[in-house]
């Protein structure tokens, strides 16, 4: 069974309105919730020395813990976040970052490759050269995540 689209477009209606009806919540109706949400929040702000940066979601590779705040990392550098890692977690796009320690969360499309360790724990490297580690108890659901990745691919 197959999505159903039903699109109304109107001068009756004074927003617009996304509205989901299903029996469950599966990979396919969390993607429309993640484009939605996406749309609705498509960057954040990160602060670097005085100045203010307007960040694309996209273009973060990838968020950690520093001391006392988050920072997100582009190819231009690191940004001091406002955001604590849970608020991210809950308002990035599931299916396009993945949680990697209590520290860190990742842009998968912006990893390179991932090396497994002795010790249950993954390497993972990053397309900018940079590189960051899973903890173990994080490893089945990355393993998971990139399997359900693999499959919508194919």
């Amino acid at each position: 069974m197959g999505i159903r689209l039903v699109l109304k477009i109107g001068n009756e209606f004074k927003e617009s309105t996304v509205t989901i009806e299903a029996p469950e919540v599966n990979d396919d109706i969390q993607g429309v919730i993640n484009v939605v949400r996406e749309k609705d929040r498509p960057f954040l702000v990160g602060r670097k020395g005085e100045m203010q940066h307007i960040l694309n979601l996209a273009d973060i590779h990838l968020f950690h813990s520093e001391k006392d705040y988050v920072a997100g990392v582009t190819k231009e550098g690191s940004f001091a976040l406002k955001e604590k890692l849970y608020e991210l977690e809950d308002i990035l796009p599931s299916d396009k970052f993945i949680r990697l320690s209590k520290s860190a969360i990742a842009n998968l499309y912006e990893i390179s490759h991932f090396e497994a360790s002795f010790n249950g724990t993954l390497c993972v490297y990053f397309k900018s050269g940079k590189k960051d580690y899973v903890s173990r108890s994080y490893v089945p659901l990355i393993k998971e995540m990139l399997k359900m990745n693999r499959r919508k691919s194919e």
